[in-house]
């Protein structure tokens, strides 16, 4: 049997493997989203075709034909490289493939582009105090006045709303309509007059999360996407694509290859990680799961060049992606023994902290973007077939 790419293929990663070998330097490191550094990379793996590679040229893209294997050759030796691929983020994850889908063309023209290079930042006004898992159930308002939109209400969880230039939100537009039929999907620039932004520290210290108020905030009426009530439509569109975005395989590759690095580097009370078969063990075990949702991966993109749906397979990559990590970065700090309890600005602190704020940030990730309880939910249900779990019936006492 002959697993080679072939000839073309084999040209190709040699090309991606140049391009690292010569500009590696020039990639940023742990630098924020603002940071020129970052846009001046983004720009540069736009135009050789690294980021935003099947993007059409119109919108800013590169403009390529879209190529299952070449795109996984990408992500392979960039992961191998330990060079950042650009930037992601929900604008460019999530926003933009559904603008694609389902935006105007007006809407492709004045967003795609500057959200692909950074000028655009992006969050997303989903989840309510009322309405986390039941986000039909929201209840910030919009009515229309004249050739604006009148907003009232608050959003919670908001990632990045203290960095953002806009937000893609939902909110009800048909009060009376069944919660799902009456819903909308706007685009908001986040300086609006009447907006909030009251910021939620996690656990990693970081103010990773938001609360925003809305008072009377004014949005322009074409600033919808799709029709009027069609939002949890749109919601769903891009909801897959978050979800898809949680559960990358290259991010998870990258990251098992640093585990390695640590491993064969560090020393434990004189001894290399890597030289303990307990953790060698441990680590194999990664390597299995990892292998195991690049394949998975590569049957969701097949079914998607194909006009087919993935089902299963594309359902299981939130769940396994953000449990993996999570377990991923906790292993690490087990094989860092008493250095892995180490974290912020302590002098003897490994990678800058990067094991332990991402073991706590993807404990949030299991919860954000829908539940593991949630995604099991739809797996058994959807995927599998399953009978839905039966509600408890509540009776009146007399």
């Amino acid at each position: 049997m002959d697993l080679s790419y072939g000839p073309e293929y084999d040209d190709f990663r040699q090309e991606v493997r140049s391009f690292i070998a010569k500009h590696k330097h020039l990639a940023p490191t742990q630098q924020g989203v603002r940071s020129p550094r970052v846009k001046e990379w983004q720009q540069l793996l736009i135009q050789h075709g690294y980021a935003a590679r099947t993007i059409p040229t119109e919108y800013g893209g590169y403009g390529a034909e879209p190529d299952i294997l070449k795109g996984r050759i990408i992500g392979e030796e960039f992961a191998a490289g330990q060079v950042s691929t650009g930037l992601s983020g929900q604008g460019i994850s999530m926003l933009v493939p559904t603008l694609l889908e389902l935006g105007s063309e007006a809407q492709k023209q004045e967003f795609i582009r500057p959200t692909l290079t950074g000028e655009f930042v992006w969050c997303q006004g989903y989840s309510e105090p009322n309405a986390g898992s039941d986000l039909a159930s929201l209840r910030t308002s919009a009515v229309l006045d004249g050739d604006d939109w009148v907003i009232n209400g608050s959003k919670i969880w908001t990632s990045t709303a203290h960095l953002a230039d806009w937000m893609f939100c939902l909110v009800r537009t048909e009060p009376d309509a069944p919660k799902h039929q009456g819903i909308s999907f706007l685009l908001l620039r986040m300086d609006t007059p009447g907006i909030e932004i009251r910021p939620l520290v996690d656990m990693t210290m970081q103010p990773n999360f938001n609360e925003v108020f809305f008072t009377d905030v004014r949005v322009p009426k074409e600033q919808i996407v799709g029709h009027r009530g069609e939002g949890w439509r749109v919601a769903n569109a891009v909801l897959g694509h978050e979800r898809e975005s949680l559960g990358d395989p290259n991010a998870s590759l990258s990251r098992l290859n640093r585990l390695i690095h640590l491993m064969q580097t560090e020393t434990v009370d004189g001894a290399r990680p890597m030289d303990n078969p307990a953790l060698r063990d441990r680590l194999m075990k990664f390597q299995a799961r990892v292998m195991a949702m690049r394949f998975n991966d590569l049957r969701i993109l097949s079914a998607r060049l194909n006009g087919a749906d993935a089902g299963l397979a594309r359902m299981i990559t939130k769940l396994q992606a953000t449990e993996l990590r999570h377990e991923l970065e906790g292993f690490a700090i087990d094989v860092m023994g008493e250095f892995g309890l180490l974290y912020g600005k302590h002098p003897y602190v490994r990678d800058q902290g990067s094991w332990q704020n991402q073991y706590m940030y993807f404990l949030g990730l299991i919860i954000g973007g829908g539940t593991s309880q949630i995604q099991k939910n739809i797996i058994s249900e959807r995927g599998l077939g399953m009978p839905r779990e039966p509600k408890a019936i509540v009776k009146a006492e007399a």
